[in-house]
Parts: structure tokens; C-alpha cells; sequence
């Protein structure tokens, strides 16, 4: 897998998202894309200004988005619901759990704003526990992805499977990572082979863990970096392989620690391969106000709380 960090090329997940969508309209007439009052937000506005006959504003009513799309599955439509990730696994709960994951139905819940990388907005629009609810429910499939090219995939590859799909994307624009599109869902990314530690990784924690692995080796604390951007399926086989190769293994991800990348990686070697987990996340609270990379620093989710954790327990 080629990488190369471009801090000139910043983009926001949710940007890549849009414009994917767009693309991916061009090549499918049965995408409709649904979104409740944020297209502006979300991106979506992109889809909408190409193709208005297959955009449809829910308004501010979120349990009503996912309803539509959930009929428009059934009508062999493929779905692509939008709207901030508070509103869509929070407020939206049930009709995901009753409406989609029940009957299995195709839909695609691409939810923007997640994490406490939302900033300015504050505690109640930072959701923290999308990962959590969305992952335990029967027959869906969660992705969070790190880059503009590994989030363009994403958005293609799931109008390919049948079934409900979660997909998790930012508001913070971060840099370009891929250099190449070689991803398949269920099987994270291992990028370098360190064995002093694997840093385990999820959408705009990859970055950082990226730039941790390159500080690193300057101490000659040699890690290796995987991307999970699927947490369901995830990829048991890859996690174990590095629990055996490597003296530690540290999660890392923007979002709460119960019940997210964290836990999914102890839940997978508790059983087949009982390693000590470090995890680095959002430790059982809420978020607050502030610019994203402040509260990144604040809630210790940086390359440096990486490099310090390291470097204190090498």
C-alpha cells in the first residue's frame, strides 16, 4: 500500500463524500441520496445540483429520513441517507434498528459530523458513541474512513453490498494519506512493519498515528500503523497477527472508548489472543466547545500523547 502524507492537500471526509456521490450517480440511476436540512453541511448539495430528480429534503426530521430511505430499499432504490452523525444514530435510533437493520434493507446511512472534531458546535452535537450503537446492532456493516481517496472508495464499494451500512465521516479536513485505492471491507491497512507497537487507528486518528510511527523512528521506537476503517467486520486476523509480533498494542480514535475501536479490539483478543489493549479515545464523558485540534490536545487524542505514551513506557 503506497502512502505519502500531503499536508497540502486537506479535505474533509464529508467533501469526498459529496463528490463521490455525485460520481457514483453519474454510473447508477437507482442512487437516491435523502438528507434532512444540512445538504449545505453534509455535501450533498453536490448530488442535489446534479441530479434533483433523485435528491429528496426530509426537512429537520431525521426518523422520517431514515423511514423514506428505508422504503425506498424496498422499492429496489440504493439509499444514501444523510444528515450529522448526533442525529442520525442518536435521534434516529429506533427506525434504524426496526426500519432497516430488522428487515435488512439496502440502505446507506453516511453520517457527517462525527466526534468531538465537530469543535465549535459543542457537547450535544458531538457524537461520541456512533460507533457503539451502530456496531451492535444485527446485519449492519460500520466503516469509518481516514483520507479522501479511502472515503471515495467507501462510498462506491457500499453500493455494492446488500444490506445496511453505516458510514462515519468528519467535518475536520485533514490530509491526504492513499496514494492508491487498494482497500476491501472487512481487512484493515498495516502500514510498516515496527515491532516495538501497533497503533490501531480509525478515521482522523489515522493521520496522527501516521505521524507518531515517523517521530518514532527518530527515537528508534520502531511501530507499525494499522487502518481499521471497517470496525464491523472487522478484521480479527490482522489484529491478532500483530498482537503476536509486537510488545504492545494501542487504540486510538475519536470517540468514546466504551464500545468503539477500543473495545471491538479487546473483544477480539480477550478471546483468541489475550493481549494488554492501551486505549487512547474520549474517556466516558461528554465533549465540549472549542476548535477541533484544541480538543484533540485536550482529550489527549494527538500524535504527541502517542509519542509520550511511547516513549514513558518504552
Amino acid at each position: 500500500m503506497k502512502i505519502h502524507i500531503n499536508y497540502e492537500n486537506k479535505k474533509a471526509t464529508r467533501q469526498s463524500y459529496g463528490e463521490a456521490l455525485k460520481e457514483l450517480g453519474k454510473n447508477n440511476e437507482n442512487i437516491v441520496v435523502l438528507d434532512a436540512d444540512l445538504s449545505g453541511a453534509t455535501k450533498t448539495d453536490i448530488f442535489a445540483k446534479e441530479y434533483p430528480n433523485r435528491f429528496f429534503d426530509i426537512g429537520i426530521s431525521e426518523q422520517d429520513l431514515i423511514g423514506t430511505a428505508a422504503g425506498f430499499a424496498t422499492c429496489g432504490k440504493i439509499p444514501y441517507a444523510s444528515t450529522f452523525a448526533v442525529f442520525a444514530a442518536g435521534r434516529a435510533y429506533d427506525q434504524i434498528r426496526n426500519s432497516v437493520c430488522y428487515p435488512k434493507l439496502n440502505v446507506k446511512i453516511c453520517a457527517t459530523h462525527a466526534g468531538i472534531t465537530v469543535g465549535e458546535d459543542g457537547a450535544t452535537h458531538q457524537m461520541l458513541e456512533d460507533i457503539s450503537l451502530m456496531r451492535t446492532l444485527p446485519n449492519m456493516t460500520v466503516i469509518s474512513t481516514s483520507d479522501e481517496m479511502q472515503t471515495k472508495w467507501a462510498v462506491e464499494e457500499i453500493s455494492k453490498i446488500s444490506g445496511p451500512v453505516y458510514l462515519r465521516l468528519s467535518r475536520l479536513a485533514t490530509p491526504s494519506i492513499y496514494e492508491e485505492a487498494e482497500f476491501e471491507i472487512g481487512k484493515g491497512i498495516q502500514i510498516g512493519e515496527g515491532t516495538d507497537a501497533t497503533i490501531i487507528a480509525t478515521g482522523v486518528t489515522v493521520v496522527e498515528a501516521l505521524k507518531a510511527q515517523e517521530e518514532l523512528a527518530k527515537q528508534n521506537i520502531n511501530v507499525r500503523v494499522v487502518d481499521i476503517h471497517t470496525i464491523k467486520p472487522i478484521d480479527e486476523e490482522l489484529i491478532i497477527k500483530c498482537a503476536k509480533e509486537t510488545k504492545k498494542i494501542i487504540t486510538i480514535e475519536d470517540h468514546s472508548i466504551i464500545g468503539g475501536l477500543g473495545s471491538s479490539v479487546c473483544e477480539v483478543l480477550s478471546e483468541k489472543y489475550p493481549t494488554q489493549v492501551i486505549r487512547m479515545g474520549i474517556k466516558d464523558t461528554f465533549g465540549k466547545s472549542g476548535t477541533a485540534e484544541k480538543l484533540m490536545e485536550y482529550y489527549k487524542i494527538t500524535s504527541k500523547d502517542i509519542i509520550e505514551l511511547l516513549v514513558h513506557n518504552s
